[in-house]
């Protein structure tokens, strides 16, 4: 009789460096699969770690590629931690997505770190990961991933919008899945809310607080990457090369600073939903918010303001392990030898069942 329902663990570590999200979920599969999220966690980084994956950018092949092996066991731990942590026995795999240093599609490479045959060998565990190499070889962007779990576990919602270091959207377009990265977001904010000590403005506040720069926000509104069709996907080198400088251009107070580019975010996550919005003859749709950036009030109020769409939050549990959960369904599509990969969202030539598979 064949199999209906899996444990699994999904291993989320996003550009933020908030630290590492686990989700033990159960899925099933009767017509459609269904989830239940049984367990979550979140691990914060270290300063040591979060300092070494910050700066693995910089790193030369020798360090970058011994970073990975120990990234990997540094995953292991965690699991293994969390599988203790709750008493987790049935597992059928673990599916990671590793924490992404290089990002660059348009040149055909993408790197993530934490090495699957080191987390494979140090918890027992069948492991699946790598799952954006083999889409930029089939010439996509290797990103975004999220959208066949949105298509497939979030179908009711007319938008799926992420508020992580980047903010990315899914939706449908006519018949076929659409998704793609909008702007750098909480990497961002966060990048100058450390500087000042914090790890993140708390509900947006220092931002509420902060001044509105018309002519930085001209600037951030008229860079090409907004004006470019998708597929497009963004990675920390553009945040490094691109935002970081121009911002830095000006000689602003933080609060200036988050104010004008919560705006500048809220503008083009709005410029998007509302296109979409008219191009499919929609007077309204609901848009699930997930992710940090869906606790950053001033911000959601910035998106209600420009956007016509129906914002919606849903628990806790989902807003911060929605991309854990998600892995860990990539995960079961690729354990399955299902596609996982969109040649709609992605712009690679074939939809394809995307992931590397290390057995113990």
């Amino acid at each position: 009789m064949a199999k209906t329902n899996w444990h699994c663990i999904g291993l989320m570590s996003g550009t933020s460096l908030d630290g590492v999200d686990l989700a033990y979920v159960k899925f099933s599969l009767d017509k459609s699969y269904k989830f239940e999220i049984l367990q979550t966690e979140s691990i914060p980084y270290s300063e040591k770690w979060k300092n070494r994956l910050q700066r693995a950018f910089t790193e030369n092949g020798e360090n970058l590629t011994a970073l990975d092996v120990e990234y990997g066991r540094y995953l292991a731990k965690c699991i293994r931690e969390f599988k203790g942590r709750f008493s987790l026995e049935k597992i059928d795999f673990v599916a990671s997505h590793g924490h992404t240093i290089f990002h660059q599609p348009e040149r055909g490479f993408t790197l993530q770190i934490g090495q699957g045959s080191v987390l494979a060998a140090e918890t027992g565990l069948k492991v699946i990961c790598n799952f954006r190499v083999q889409d930029v070889a089939l010439g996509g962007q290797g990103a975004p991933l999220v959208p066949i779990g949105d298509e497939l576990l979030f179908a009711e919602y007319g938008f799926c919008l992420n508020l992580g270091g980047f903010a990315n959207v899914s939706y449908r377009q006519g018949n076929v899945r659409k998704a793609y990265d909008i702007c750098p977001a909480n990497i961002v904010l966060n990048h100058y809310t450390r500087k000042a000590g914090f790890e993140y403005d708390d509900g947006g506040r220092m931002a509420s607080e902060g001044r509105l720069n018309q002519e930085l926000l001209q600037e951030l509104n008229q860079l090409p990457f907004y004006a470019m069709d998708h597929p497009k996907s963004l990675g920390y080198e553009f945040v490094v090369d691109t935002v970081l400088p121009l911002i830095e251009k000006y000689d602003m107070d933080l609060k200036d600073i988050l104010n004008t580019y919560s705006e500048h975010t809220a503008m083009q996550i709005s410029e998007v939903l509302n296109r979409s919005l008219s191009e499919e003859q929609m007077e309204s749709a609901s848009v699930l918010v997930t992710g940090g950036g869906a606790f950053n009030d001033f911000l959601i109020d910035r998106i209600e303001f420009h956007s016509q769409a129906e914002i919606v939050l849903p628990d806790r549990e989902i807003i911060e392990f929605k991309e854990a959960l998600i892995f860990a369904f990539l995960g079961l599509l690729k354990h399955q030898n299902q596609v996982n990969c969109l040649k709609s969202v992605t712009g690679a030539r074939k939809d394809h069942s995307s992931g590397v598979i290390y057995q113990t």
